[in-house]
């Protein structure tokens, strides 16, 4: 089966990127992925069994994707079609399925990749479904977005959704050892510098292999470079995120579960990485606002403050200086006392609230600005708090009938200490005054 590379008529020898020239040449060969092609694992099962099911590669660049799909063709003696949702469409289809029939009638079947099938908009995904049904085409889709999100049900249930990994450091040096092998010489780097180029790849083998070729396009015989230098060999691309889909509510979801667990270090990481991502400083500070209500609430009751502060911090100073008023509100957020009482309690009032209907509150909670009011009732009752012993006059606010609850339960923790000592001296009080 001729590749891509031949398909375009060009000469075996004519200049190729090196990430094209290490393209694995057998499922042996692919890096990083032991989980879905080792023996036993499920692409070799399914290979094994010679019953080849539709599947959704889900993963991040550089992981392998497209040389699977190839290489299940070629193990499956099937003909690889490839196209991909961002430059086909309707008509494109049409013509792929049109040789899938041709082939089929000449007794040979028709592998189709389609690169980021999440673009395809929902009918186009369900023209796929009838040619999967009838098995005119075995279809592998490639997807960097989360599947649940992305893929219509109908498409999803007719195709096993099988996850690949980022590469890992090992998996890395061993795509740049197969570029040395390559190129007949080590990379010009020294220790430190490497360490750097396998970070700065963060996970996606192409993009490893790319960095690889612009160093190798060094002088041979001169000093390896370090790390400042390789820099400005080589352009630092940002962190893999995107403002829109999974990885922005994976980050802020790993910020927030950071903070809850009073993880300082983990929170300040997430922080750098969203920033660094392009993530909208503001939607961090409302976020860490809600952080402040929900986790932190009265056991520390300027946490609020402090993350309201740094919102006009931030307003006030701009990027990069109002970044810190963030960090700052940050660690304020993971070194405080936690509890999430106010939010509990809220949350059962809420249900307490849609529950009882529209009681009306008692009368010494009203007031009575008119006569008739107070000729009704209004008023009836109160009694002025400033004026009672401590400060406290026990009345009941609960509505007439309705039985009291103890929607907010204080924990142990910071500032709530000192507020459970107060509830159960008015408890007290409250309970002493209905005796009466």
């Amino acid at each position: 089966m001729s590749d891509l590379f031949h398909a375009a008529g060009l000469d075996k020898d004519a200049p190729r990127p090196l990430a094209d020239r290490l393209r694995p040449q057998s499922l042996d060969e692919v890096v990083g992925q032991d989980h879905l092609i080792a023996e036993g694992a499920p692409i070799r099962r399914m290979l094994k069994a010679g019953r080849l099911s539709s599947i959704i590669l889900w993963g991040p660049p550089g992981t392998g994707k497209t040389t699977i799909a190839r290489l299940i063709a070629r193990e499956s003696k099937l003909e690889f079609e490839q196209i991909s949702a961002v430059f086909s469409g309707v008509a494109d289809l049409r013509k792929v399925f049109d040789r899938a029939e041709a082939r089929r009638r000449a007794g040979m079947g028709t592998l189709l990749f389609v690169d980021e099938i999440h673009r395809f908009n929902r009918a186009q995904q369900d023209g796929f479904l009838p040619n999967v049904e009838s098995g005119l085409i075995t279809l592998v889709g490639a997807t960097t977005e989360n599947p649940s999100f992305e893929l219509n049900p109908a498409l999803l249930s007719r195709a096993q959704v099988l996850v690949l990994k980022r590469l890992d450091e090992a998996a890395l040096e061993t795509l740049l050892a197969r570029a040395e092998k390559a190129e007949g010489r080590p990379l010009p780097l020294t220790p430190e510098a490497r360490a750097t180029l396998v970070a700065m790849a963060d996970g996606d083998g192409r993009f490893a292999l790319n960095l690889a070729e612009d160093v190798f396009l060094e002088p041979e015989g001169r000093e390896p470079v370090g790390p400042e230098e390789l820099a400005r060999i080589v352009q630092r691309r940002a962190p893999l995120y995107d403002k829109g889909q999974e990885a922005h509510y994976n980050l802020i979801s790993a910020l927030h579960k950071s903070v809850r667990g009073s993880d300082v270090d983990a929170a300040l990481y997430w922080l750098a990485r969203m920033l660094a991502g392009g993530e909208d400083p503001l939607y961090i500070a409302r976020r860490l606002v809600r952080m402040a209500s929900e986790d932190i609430g009265m056991a520390d009751p300027t946490a609020l403050q402090i993350c309201l502060a740094a919102k006009d911090a931030y307003d006030f100073l701009g990027s990069p200086e109002g970044e810190l008023a963030l960090a700052q509100a940050v660690v304020h957020l993971a070194t405080a006392p936690k509890s999430n009482a106010v939010y509990r309690a809220f949350a059962a009032a809420s249900r307490a609230a849609k529950e009882s209907g529209s009681l009306a509150p008692p009368p010494h909670a009203m007031n009575a600005p008119t006569k008739l009011m107070k000729q009704l009732g209004y008023a009836e009752g109160y009694e002025y708090d400033h004026d009672a012993e401590g400060a406290f006059a026990g009345l009941d606010y609960f509505p007439p009938g309705m039985a009291r609850h103890a929607y907010y339960k204080p924990t142990p923790y910071g500032f709530e200490k000192e507020i459970r000592k107060r509830l159960d001296y008015w408890t007290a009080r409250r309970a002493g005054r209905e005796k009466k």
